[in-house]
């Protein structure tokens, strides 16, 4: 269940009129719920980092590594068939052109033109550990056990480069990719009516973030109101309605 982008707004609007401390245009709004949602989407990943070196408990509705997991398990995508095109000879792929949605990488796995079967492929991380893996015997790559690489290019695409790219009988013949996609860009969309601007249900596009993220939401795009309208205790009762709620969350 998504959350409702009107709903987060007439929160923010009543919390920010409140004692007159400024009004949010439905432009601001929607700058500042974009930020907003991707800090927050963003967080999950270093929140997850943190309660994995936790012990859980028994209690699947309280435990916060579980929580966090069903947060993000909206934004995975598993890639079915073939995904991912290989855009030359040499085993590259572009993944920003098949994927523009593309947010953190997952699973690779590579069909050979000689394998019936996709098999995952294991990416190093470095260019010392290629050559490790290329000089021994031991380890040396092959189409029952295929590597990639991934480098950011100049024009901010992300591309990756799998070994082996040719083999006995041709070459690689299909990828797949599991990845972590980008929430939607949220919209608060209206119409002007009487130079009022009212909320349009057909274009909207709420927050994508799960339904429990709402209050988290209002404060944080609080916070980045009173920066921006210049009321520093708009800011600061945001803020300050924020940490209570992340002490809450933690104890």
């Amino acid at each position: 269940m998504a959350v409702s982008i009107d709903r987060v707004y007439q929160k923010v609007l009543a919390l920010a009129n409140k004692e007159q401390r400024g009004y949010i245009t439905p432009q601001e709004f929607n700058l500042f719920a974009d930020q907003a949602q991707m800090e927050i989407f963003e967080q999950y990943f270093y929140d997850i980092n943190q309660w994995s070196r936790q012990q859980g408990n028994s209690h699947e509705y309280s435990d916060m590594l579980v929580n966090l997991e069903e947060k993000i398990d909206k934004f995975t995508v598993i890639g079915h068939g073939t995904n991912a095109t290989i855009i030359n000879e040499y085993g590259d792929v572009n993944l920003n052109d098949d994927l523009p949605d593309l947010y953190r990488l997952g699973s690779i796995r590579v069909k050979y033109s000689d394998n019936a079967e996709y098999v995952t492929a294991e990416e190093l991380r470095s260019r010392k550990e290629f050559y490790l893996y290329q000089s021994s015997k031991l380890t040396k790559y092959n189409i029952k056990r295929p590597i990639y690489h991934k480098s950011a290019q100049t024009s901010g695409n992300t591309r990756l480069k799998i070994y082996p790219y040719k083999v006995a009988g041709g070459g690689i013949n299909g990828v797949q990719v599991d990845y972590i996609k980008k929430p939607f860009k949220p919209n608060w969309a209206y119409i002007v009516v009487n130079n009022k601007p009212l909320y349009n249900t057909t274009t909207t596009v709420d927050f994508e973030l799960h339904a429990s993220e709402e209050t988290e939401l209002v404060y944080r795009i609080l916070t980045l109101a009173g920066v921006a309208i210049e009321k520093p205790q708009l800011t600061q009762v945001a803020a300050g309605l924020q940490t209570a709620q992340i002490q809450q969350e933690k104890q």
